[in-house]
This record gives structure tokens, sequence and C-alpha cells, in this order.
């Protein structure tokens, strides 16, 4: 373990704190109590610093979120302006912040397909908890009350609340929580690499998903099933985009059936894959859409979901049946966070983000798929600015390596060890650096990443 994590335990020190009283999200609890945590203390472009001055290139851009670095001056002047003009106010009873519409108006001219409004949130948990409400109730509406059972996929991410962590297809959002809630299902994992069987191309692998999803809302019962929820590229279950056919072939499913699509693009939004929406570099077809995380570069909480209009339309006949339209949360569109998220929008443009990311993803995918080469790496994926690479035991038998074995947990603090932070996902290491990244950070990047992966290679060598 690097030495500025050790260090953080000393009496009275922010991580002796953080231990006594922080519980952490996603995080071996044990394993915390007894070595504390990483103290970050200030970000730097594409570079966060710790408590003891050590600084790292963030290859996951925190959580996918900091597009724009760790450092955007303008962030903290908008903010500073909204403050100061009206800090706080709410979108209940019709009333709302003239931020806010500045916002809506401008997401649902940003929409890959047509949308026709915006309900804003906190976080990518909350948008999708709401996508699944707003499916709830639009076909409560539309007179298909038996209409409510959800679709997910095996390794798909949409969140940690009761609905949105149901629909997570990732057994550690399930375990210990009694999830999934009844109703909420879960179709194959679109990973040619993993779930492929041999002989079968990737197009056959993704004609098999399709009819795999059609058996499944059979089994279900098609009156019973109101929608299917995808991310665009699969996040955090292993950065893995889906083979070229797959959503075509998704969505004929899905028509034939009367299924609705909510496209989650909490992590692909706003440039990540090379278009503005991962929905356009998947050809996905959304009725609803969520995002997040980039929307604000992650300089302020705020989420939204946008609906198409047979379903905006549809819910004006809440007044009718049910009074008012009962959802919505204390923050759902702070003046703060939709301050943030526009000027976060205008800087995107400005700096034709998309245009910049195609610019840079050849180089950081040959960089990326160089480490196919190396005995541990089975698969090397990505597409844009985003990407991961599979550990195997055996490359020949994609055999993979025991969890107990922490073979991708070794390769992240090695990296960490040279100045790089990046993610571990169940023995993926997965790549999703800030957009404003140079070609030289990119290849800084790729260096320690690559002293850490040798590092590692050595040690499973010696260990087993």
């Amino acid at each position: 373990m690097p030495k500025s994590v050790k260090s953080a335990l000393s009496p009275n020190s922010t991580g002796a704190r953080d231990v006594a009283y922080h519980l952490h999200p996603y995080t071996d609890l044990l394993r915390h109590r007894e070595s504390g945590p990483h103290v970050i203390v200030r970000g730097d472009g594409v570079r966060v610093i710790d408590e003891d001055g050590k600084s790292y290139i963030e290859g996951m851009s925190g959580l996918w979120c900091a597009a724009l670095g760790f450092s955007e001056k303008r962030f903290a002047a908008a903010a500073a302006r909204q403050m100061e003009t009206l800090p706080f106010y709410h979108s209940f009873t019709g009333r709302v912040p003239d931020v806010i519409v500045d916002l809506a108006e401008k997401l649902i001219g940003m929409a890959p397909v047509p949308m026709s409004k915006v309900l804003f949130c906190n976080s990518g948990s909350e948008a999708n908890d709401t996508a699944l409400k707003l499916v709830r109730q639009f076909n409560n509406l539309g007179g298909r009350p038996e209409k409510k059972k959800m679709i997910a996929r095996k390794g798909g991410y949409h969140g940690v609340t009761m609905g949105a962590g149901s629909l997570t297809g990732l057994a550690h959002t399930h375990s210990g929580f009694d999830l999934p809630i009844p109703g909420i299902v879960h179709t194959t994992r679109p990973d040619f690499y993993l779930e492929g069987v041999s002989g079968e191309t990737e197009e056959d692998f993704a004609t098999r998903c399709a009819e795999d999803l059609e058996n499944l809302i059979l089994d279900e019962g098609p009156a019973t099933v109101a929608a299917f929820f995808a991310e665009p590229l699969l996040g955090a279950g292993g950065a893995v985009p889906p083979p070229a056919t797959y959503f075509a072939k998704i969505q004929n499913v899905l028509n034939k059936y009367d299924v609705l699509l909510v496209a989650d693009e909490v992590i692909c939004g706003f440039g990540r894959t090379g278009n503005l929406w991962g929905s356009q570099t998947f050809g996905v077809k959304p009725d609803i859409i969520t995002s997040a995380k980039a929307l604000s570069s992650g300089y302020a909480p705020i989420s939204a979901v946008m609906i198409s209009a047979p379903i905006a339309d549809a819910l004006i006949g809440t007044s009718a049946k049910y009074g008012i339209f009962g959802h919505g949360f204390t923050y759902s569109g702070h003046p703060l966070g939709a301050a943030v998220a526009l000027e976060t929008l205008r800087i995107y443009e400005e700096m034709d983000i998309v245009a910049r990311v195609r610019e840079l993803a050849p180089r950081f995918q040959a960089a990326l798929r160089s480490f196919g080469e190396s005995p541990i790496v089975g698969d090397a994926h990505g597409v844009g600015l985003v990407g991961g690479l599979q550990l195997v035991v055996n490359k020949q038998t994609r055999e993979l390596f025991d969890a107990t074995a922490r073979v991708g947990v070794h390769v992240i603090e090695r990296a960490q060890a040279h100045g790089l932070i990046t993610r571990n996902l169940g023995d993926v290491i997965a790549f999703a650096p800030p957009l404003i990244i140079s070609e030289a950070e990119i290849d800084e990047m790729f260096e320690k990443f690559a002293e850490a992966l040798g590092e590692t290679e050595v040690w499973v060598k010696q260990n087993h």
C-alpha cells in the first residue's frame, strides 16, 4: 500500500477521523478499517493531488464524471453568480427558477431523438428510479395496469436505490439488500468476449441476445412487460461496447411487443463515446433518456430524465385521474446545479467536445489495445475515450481469475504507486479519463499503466 494511504491513520488525522465517522460507499469496509482512506485534497486539470502532495492522473474522471477535469474556474464563477442571485428554489406547484427553464430547453435541443420534457433529479440512481416510476404511471394512465415489468441486462448498472439497484445486474448491488424487487428481470449480458460461445460470430451473438430477450418477454407475458433499460455501453459491467448490430436487433423485439426503451446515458452522455450521446454511437432510439455525471462535469449534483412526447402527453392525464403528478424531490432542479450544468454545456460547445474526442480516440484506443499482448489480458475493448482490459488466467480458454486472487486490485494498487488512478471492475481495468486530456497525457497515463501491468505479470507468475 502506498505510504500516503498508510500515513493517513496517524492520530487525529483526516484518515483516522474518516475511519471513525465515515461509512464509505462501494468499499471493502473491513480492509478500509485496517488501512484507512486515500485522502485527496486538490485537483489540477486531469490530475488530483493527495494530502502528501503526490499527483495522480485520474484515469476514470473520478467516477466517469469530471469530463472537464478537476480545476475549471468557470464553474466557481457560475456557481457564485447563482448563489448571489437565487441560491435555492424548488419546482413544486408550478413554480420554477428561471435557470431550470434554460437548462430544460437546452437539453431538449441536444437530445439524440425528439424529446418533449425534462424532469431533474440529483443522481443517476434517482434518474433511473424516476424513469421506472414514469413508465408505471404511463401504463396506468393508458389503461394497461398489468404492463409493469422491467427488463435490464446482466452486467448493466443503473444505480443503487431500491428500483435502480434492482435494475442493476451486478451481484454486489443485490447482495444483502433483498434485491431485485419483484417485477424486474434480467436478460443476456451483451459482452461477446465473455458470453459468446465457440463457433459463434459477433453477429450470431447479437442475434442470440435479441432472441434471449424475446424469449424472456414471452416467458413473462408480453402484456406484462413495460420497458427495457440499457446503457449504450456497459459501464460498471466492464466498459464494454455492444456488438455492432445489437441495438437494431433489440429495438425490433421491443417494437414487436410494445416495450419502451430507456437509455441510461449517465456514463455515455456528453461526448464520451465520440458522439454527444452513446445512443448516437450505437444506434439507440429511446423513449426515455437519463443522464447525469458529465451533465455538470461532476461539479454539482444534477441529473435529468428526458421523456418523449407520447409519455409527456399521457402524464397530463394525471390531473384528471390523480389530482397532481406526485413525484419529485426537494432538489429537483436545484438552481445551483442547473447553473453549473449550463456552464458545462457552454464549455462543451466552445471546445467542440465531440470533435476533440474523435481526434484523441485513435491514439487512446491504439494504446489501450496494445495491452492485449499481455499474457494476462484476454480482451482490450472500447470506443471514444472509454475502454477496458479484461484480465484472464488463460488467453486461449478465456478462463478468469478467481475473485479471491485479487489480481485486478493488485493492478490498480501498482498503478496508484506509479501516479495513476484507475478502476477495477471485476477484473476489468477501466479507463475513462477527462475529455480535456492531451495527447501527451494519454501517453503518460498508459506509460504509468504499462509499468503497473508489467509488475503484475511478474507477481501473477510468482504467486499464481
